[in-house]
Formats: C-alpha cells, structure tokens, sequence
C-alpha cells in the first residue's frame, strides 16, 4: 500500500495519470456542480474562465477526498470516496479561509526534512 505523508508522496500521485483519468471522471458524475453547493441548495458549476496571469483555464471546481488521501491511502481512487467541490467549499472544508478574508494557513510541510 503506498503512503502519501510526504509533499513529494502527494505530489507524484496527485500528478499521477490515473489520477487525472479519475479527476474527470467524478467531475463528470457529479455533472461538473459542486456538491457541498448542492447540499445547501446552491449552484456552482465549471466554467471555461480563462486566467491570463496563469496563463490556462482557471480552476472552478476540483476532486475531494471525503476521507483524507494521508490517513486513507487504501481509498485515493475509489468513486466513493471522491466528490467534486467549488474551489471556495474546498478551501473552507481544509481551514483556508475565515469569515469575510482569505488567511495562510500553516504549511505542514514547513518542517519535513529536505534531502
């Protein structure tokens, strides 16, 4: 069973081709909505914004692990475990915001060793 502590753990699976084929495949499940939106009845779609300082389509919605990918190796790709979510609800779920403004939260990668 692989483990995913690591950035660098994270980071080779989340750039992973079977991830990817995964990613698209709950987004379209999930008809491209985020579904935490959905459950406070709500609608908050993908669109094809494009972003001319990052040069690429900006990022509406992204894939979730309901239980997280670090404690839950065994289901990083299981459909269940999987939803699709707006990128504010994502950023709301993991502490990244905090009521009307944006605030850092602690990288906590900050302190692993560096090889």
């Amino acid at each position: 069973m692989p483990e995913y502590k690591s950035r660098d753990q994270k980071r080779k699976f989340y750039d992973g081709k079977e991830w990817k084929h995964k990613r698209k495949e709950i987004k379209a499940r999930d008809n491209y909505e985020c579904q935490e939106c959905k459950r406070q009845g709500k609608v908050s779609i993908d669109t094809n914004e494009y972003s001319k300082r990052a040069k690429r389509k900006k990022i509406q919605l992204v894939v979730d692990h309901i239980k997280e990918l670090e404690e839950y190796p065994e289901l990083a790709l299981e459909d269940d475990n999987l939803e699709t979510l707006c990128v504010n609800c994502h950023n709301k779920k993991h502490g990244r915001y905090f009521r009307n403004g944006f605030i850092r939260k602690e990288n906590k990668w900050a302190h692993d060793e560096k090889w």
